[in-house]
């Protein structure tokens, strides 16, 4: 049999706090995906500290690569091509992954394929089932939530975007004035459906005509709610606290999703980034699109939210079929964007 008709592709990410390398199969199907975590290290600095996770990718990142491909069981002379997140992300941790999987593609003569961090999370859908275009991706984690078009393969279109803090990036903020350690969004998701929506938190630019967020606002309002419960030497519900903040969160996000679908109808939403995860937002998505029976959701999986390499190799292959090629020269670009929506796609 001919391994390289089955199109394998060796992914790599590490933009952030996540060790990942990935053998897919035709981008769809995981053979392995290796994640290295580095949660443990981070948690006593309360988030992320680039160079401690620059280190741990330097220190894990080839005992990642070896188990890939042992769990996947191929060879380097199987594989179609090389994958690697290039950007969005920390430019030290881009640094190591694009540098150990351009050393990789040059040692065994494969093409490198460069891919954007965001068309990752989206294309982590593709690992369940096709995604039917024209799409539309929500895509919600702790450095980005943007809504993003996408009339056919390979094209990308922001549409809207936060203007300041991301929403994972709000959760683990509030997490640390509730005593909760990093990463905070899935414990204030388990608080918030113990209490109830009674603080009213603001709910920024849910009534403006465009399609950005902005949770600055909602963050201030929080920490400044209960700093005035400390001062005052009141005691506040930490579940009614969690359940308000989220409430406004969901809120903003799924009235700016639902004003998208109408004026850019498409046959599948997405909803990917390490925030998909949360229950109160997919409870809520799945409410809200019944009034769309032409679009249906695809929910990511939870163990796919997060960072991981699978979801850079199911992006990779695609890009890899669209002729999409970096040389040596290819370098980490941590302010990596998806071009905003152009006037003739509308």
């Amino acid at each position: 049999m001919n391994l390289l008709a089955r199109n394998l592709v060796l992914s790599f990410e590490t933009s952030c706090d996540e060790t990942s390398v990935a053998v897919i199969e035709n981008g769809n199907q995981i053979l392995s995906n290796i994640v290295a975590t580095q949660i443990k290290s981070h948690q006593r600095f309360g988030g992320v500290v680039p160079e401690v996770a620059s280190r741990h990718h330097i220190e894990q990142i080839t005992s990642c690569i070896e188990d890939a491909l042992t769990e996947a069981d191929v060879t380097y002379d199987d594989l179609s091509a090389v994958a690697v997140t290039y950007g969005p992300g920390l430019v030290g941790a881009l640094l190591i992954g694009v540098t150990a999987a351009k050393a990789v593609a040059w040692a065994h003569q494969l093409p490198l394929v460069p891919v954007n961090h965001l068309a990752g999370h989206i294309y982590a859908a593709r690992l369940v089932e096709p995604i039917e275009f024209p799409a539309m991706a929500l895509v919600v984690s702790g450095g980005h939530t943007e809504l993003v078009y996408m009339p056919e393969e390979n094209r990308f279109e922001i549409i809207g975007e936060t203007r300041d803090d991301a929403a994972g990036e709000a959760y683990d903020k509030i997490g640390r004035v509730l005593g909760i350690n990093y990463p905070a969004g899935k414990p204030v998701d388990e608080l918030a459906h113990q209490g109830k929506d009674t603080f009213n938190f603001p709910r920024a630019m849910d009534s403006d005509e465009n399609f950005d967020f902005s949770f600055s606002g909602l963050k201030s309002a929080f920490i400044n709610t209960v700093h005035h419960a400390d001062q005052l030497n009141e005691s506040l519900s930490k579940e009614d606290l969690a359940a308000s903040f989220q409430q406004a969160v969901v809120d903003v996000l799924s009235d700016k999703t639902v004003r998208a679908l109408r004026e850019f109808p498409v046959k599948q939403l997405i909803l990917a980034g390490g925030v998909a995860a949360n229950k109160g937002l997919r409870d809520r998505l799945t409410s809200d699109l019944a009034a769309f029976p032409q679009t249906k959701l695809e929910l990511v999986p939870l163990s796919l939210c997060g960072d991981n390499a699978a979801m850079i190799g199911a992006a990779g292959e695609m890009l890899y079929r669209h002729g999409e090629r970096a040389d040596a020269t290819l370098n980490a670009d941590p302010g990596l964007e998806f071009d905003w929506l152009k006037d003739e796609v509308k």
